[in-house]
């Protein structure tokens, strides 16, 4: 009788043993798949470089937390506020980005992932960006608030809400730009193919943290694009700083040294 016993109780434990060993295998089944994931995407979130959030794994979850609230479409315009008395912008066309938008990735940073530079071109763009500033009073160069790295182009009086008064910064990383627009000249670089909206740039309460205009501008490729983005840049300028920042073909052309081809 204690032999059957002790038979029953060896049954039963063994039972239960495979039974919680079935779950715990069920349970990282399951889990795997998850695991490789979040491991992959915060390797992901290491490799888009320095930015406005810590590489660290508090910083991951941040970021992670903040794109439950990301937009859903970052092509669609955003609208113009009601508030808003200055309903046009100053841009009034611009030319069709030729090929495929580039890939981007993440939140803070918000990078984009190929169609990248070469070294020479991004130097063009921070030589450019750096004479927009000496070129002009009320413009500074400094380090972006918004990235805490890079060089960002500041405005000494801004007439709108942004971290610090930055127009713009650069980033050394892709060569991409982010700014700020009004809704009417983003709809227009929107529709270009230029760039797209940041993924919190949705305003309401966010706009305490990132402007409604504020958008990526894909890196330039070459000396065309360059232009076509130190136009935008510029646009940025006059939103947020409240003045109209000339080209060096207007300066030529005002002050009469632009070359005249029918003498």
């Amino acid at each position: 009788m204690d032999v059957l016993k002790t038979l029953n109780h060896s049954s039963k434990s063994t039972t239960g043993n495979l039974t919680f060993s079935f779950t715990h295998l069920a349970a990282i089944t399951i889990l795997m798949p998850t695991i490789r994931h979040l491991y992959v995407d915060y390797k992901n979130f290491i490799a888009l470089g320095p930015g406005g959030t810590p590489k660290t794994i508090m910083g991951y979850c941040k970021v992670k937390a903040l794109s439950l609230l990301a937009l859903r479409d970052p092509y669609t315009p955003p609208k113009i506020p009601w508030s808003m008395v200055q309903k046009q912008g100053t841009l009034s066309s611009l030319p069709q980005r030729e090929g495929p938008r580039p890939s981007t990735l993440g939140i803070a940073p918000h990078r984009q992932t190929d169609q990248k530079p070469s070294q020479e071109m991004y130097e063009k763009l921070a030589s450019a960006l750096h004479t927009i500033a000496e070129d002009n009073l009320h413009l500074l160069e400094g380090t972006s608030c918004f990235e805490k790295h890079g060089t960002g182009l500041f405005s000494d009086n801004p007439q709108r809400r942004t971290c610090g008064g930055e127009i713009c910064h650069a980033h050394p990383s892709d060569g991409s730009l982010h700014l700020t627009l009004h809704p009417a000249d983003a709809k227009i670089m929107l529709e270009g193919g230029w760039g797209e909206r940041h993924p919190l740039a949705r305003g309401g309460w966010l706009e305490r943290f990132v402007p409604g205009g504020f958008v990526m501008i894909y890196a330039p490729r070459n000396d065309v694009e360059l232009d076509v983005v130190l136009e935008i840049v510029r646009a940025a300028a006059w939103f947020v700083g409240g003045e109209e920042i000339k080209s060096e073909h207007d300066k030529r052309r005002d002050s009469g040294q632009e070359e005249c081809v029918a003498c």
